[in-house]
């Protein structure tokens, strides 16, 4: 978490922001297939990964760099 930290304040100036999600388990195919006695409630979906990587780059998110989201 400190490298994001690092790159974001070296990189605002440049207009280049920097954040780290910090992904639990992902909810796939193999992970299920490798992990078939774990319980798949608490995994994270690729669909919600996705959104939160969009919402990140998106205009809206524009303040925020330097960041570390647990999903």
């Amino acid at each position: 978490m400190q490298a994001t930290e690092a790159m974001a304040a070296e990189l605002w100036a440049a207009g280049v922001r920097v954040n780290c999600i910090l992904a639990s388990t992902i909810d796939t195919r193999a992970n299920r297939a490798a992990m078939p006695d774990a319980h798949h409630n608490g995994r994270v979906k690729p669909e919600a990964l996705a959104d939160l990587a969009l919402s990140l780059a998106s205009d809206a998110a524009r303040a925020v760099s330097g960041a570390a989201i647990s999903a």
